[in-house]
């Protein structure tokens, strides 16, 4: 009786228990695969995950789209740079063709004077044709041009050459203006894809942890501006650059501005120094190369803080670790620290 009452592991018991231990090992599983959704709303700590995933989704959309309308400045400068160029070479083009008329009218009166007097003298009327330079070959080895009308026939076969030649280039310019334009729309479409889904991701949020985006994308306004003892006594173009830039502080970043009333970051830098009598380039990749390359522990207020690898964003920096920027789209001109970001160089203008 007593071996019969012996409980072995092979007995009715042994599966029971584990049955029972698997059911415990798959109740803690399921508790633990749940505990991020059912994080204590006290402590906030699955809200706090996904909005700062959240919000780096959104501030990533934005740095893309400053890249993109960094893109679109300079297609739009060159547009710019090109349509003027275009305007330049037909007005040449018109004023060659002018100087082509004037010696073709007068190499018509003077067949019209030999025909009054009995004649045209077949040389000239060669010289009317349709090809005046094949005829200066053909003249030229039958020597039958007098000084007079071989003088006349040069001066308008180099005419018609720079005509010719002014024609040509106005063409190229303007294929390179229709191929600017369409890079010009091509980025702009760009920039509002990003935007689009950025706001999108952002309206995805909370109403208060929007508004809390919204409050930290004003930055350091009036009132709780940054003390910048490095401004004491700065002068010159540095100085008038520096005090134009912080004028703007509170100002709306829009993609494309340089000001008055909005910027991007670029335009911003372009702005501030065309207030100081100083011509900068349009973009922050041709803003880096717009002056002196100094290290970032000897920047001073005026210089050029740029970021990123691809040099797509700019700033101004302002003394005691601070720069004056244009953010990103959705936020304000505002004050922010030197390092907020990688820096890739600084210019001293």
């Amino acid at each position: 009786m007593a071996s019969h009452r012996r409980s072995s592991p092979a007995g009715p018991q042994g599966p029971a228990r584990l049955t029972l231990i698997s059911a415990a090992a798959a109740a803690t599983a399921a508790a633990l695969t749940a505990v991020p959704a059912t994080a204590d709303p006290g402590t906030g700590t699955g809200r706090t995950a996904s909005h700062a995933k959240l919000t780096a989704r959104v501030d990533a959309l934005y740095a893309r789209a400053e890249r993109a309308t960094e893109r679109y400045n300079g297609a739009k400068e060159r547009s710019t740079e090109l349509r003027d160029q275009v305007t330049v070479l037909q007005d040449r083009a018109a004023r060659a063709q002018e100087r082509v008329n004037r010696l073709h009218d007068r190499l018509g009166a003077m067949a019209a004077a030999q025909y009054r007097s009995g004649g045209v003298d077949p040389s000239l009327a060669l010289m009317l044709s349709a090809r005046p330079a094949d005829y200066l070959d053909k003249a030229q080895t039958l020597n039958r041009l007098g000084t007079a009308q071989a003088g006349r026939l040069n001066r308008l076969v180099d005419a018609e050459r720079m005509l010719q030649q002014q024609r040509r280039a106005a063409a190229g310019r303007l294929a390179r203006l229709e191929e600017a334009r369409r890079a010009v729309a091509r980025h702009k479409e760009a920039v509002e894809r990003k935007l689009d889904a950025a706001r999108q991701l952002l309206a995805s949020l909370p109403a208060r942890d929007r508004a809390a985006y919204t409050r930290a994308s004003r930055g350091a306004r009036d009132g709780a501006l940054p003390e910048l003892t490095e401004l004491s006594g700065l002068a010159g173009r540095s100085g008038l650059a520096v005090a134009a830039a912080r004028s703007a502080v509170g100002a709306p970043y829009v993609w494309g501005a340089s000001g008055p009333r909005s910027f991007d970051c670029s335009g911003l830098m372009q702005w501030a120094y065309a207030r100081a009598g100083v011509s900068l380039p349009r973009t922050s990749q041709a803003q880096r190369h717009a002056g002196r390359q100094v290290p970032l522990s000897q920047a001073r207020p005026g210089d050029l803080v740029i970021y990123r690898s691809d040099a797509s964003h700019v700033g101004m920096y302002v003394g005691n670790g601070q720069v004056v920027h244009a953010p990103h789209p959705g936020a304000q001109v505002r004050y922010d620290p030197v390092g907020m970001m990688p820096v890739t160089g600084v210019t001293r203008v």
